[in-house]
């Protein structure tokens, strides 16, 4: 899934990019609305649009109308103006949706999912190897057998699962898992390691799913 970013605060631009990569979205950046305007008229493949209000050269409420105009595409506002007003605006132009600054990264996940159920149903499944992640659900199963994870473990195992092959430090998934968890220690994290390891039937010392990354962290073997 290809998203479209404008977002003139290149350190949030980076933090929603670097995020939305854990996901496997495609992530394609723009600080000026006029550029992404035309990225956007060139290129037809985009599945959403994440648009900030406050820009340069042209007001986030006038790129949502641009938009609108020539384009169904699924569009969430993302800004500081959190007011009463702009969200009316905002929906009046045509956005689908609207979070106001700040908010959790994985909070905006959870609202590009559920756009785009709507939009493209039966799309939401995504197979790793042996393993069925069902996001609706909040599910995965392995060779059609459902896991019985925690929510905790599901968080974990879902971010191994979306970065195969990647090693991810023990401080990555701290962060991934977001405030609720963000006093998690290392050896809470190397717990749930070895929960959703023995779930898995994954032997750590002969590991073929979950590989052990000496001072560092975890990785899952595609």
């Amino acid at each position: 899934m290809k998203i479209l970013l404008i977002e003139d605060d290149l350190e949030m631009q980076e933090l929603l990019q670097d995020y939305l990569k854990n996901f496997y979205f495609e992530v394609y950046s723009f600080a000026n609305p006029l550029e992404a305007l035309k990225s956007l008229e060139l290129n037809n493949s985009y599945d959403i649009v994440v648009l900030d209000l406050m820009l340069p050269h042209l007001d986030g409420f006038d790129v949502c109308k641009k938009i609108r105009e020539n384009s169904n595409i699924p569009i969430i506002i993302s800004s500081a103006r959190g007011n009463l007003g702009d969200k009316i605006v905002a929906f009046d132009y045509g956005a689908d949706d609207y979070l106001a600054k700040p908010y959790e990264p994985k909070e905006l996940v959870i609202r590009i999912n559920a756009i785009l159920r709507r939009v493209t149903p039966k799309l939401n499944n995504k197979i790793v190897g042996e393993f069925t992640i069902d996001e609706d659900k909040m599910e995965i199963t392995q060779n059609g057998y459902t896991l019985e994870l925690t929510k905790i473990e599901y968080e974990i195992f879902l971010l191994l699962l979306n970065n195969q092959n990647k090693v991810l430090s023990r401080e990555s998934i701290a962060k991934f898992l977001g405030s609720e968890y963000l006093n998690i220690k290392h050896r809470a994290i190397d717990m749930h390691i070895s929960n959703i390891r023995n779930k898995i039937f994954d032997d750590s010392k002969n590991a073929k799913y979950i590989k052990s990354i000496w001072g560092i962290g975890y990785k899952f073997i595609g």
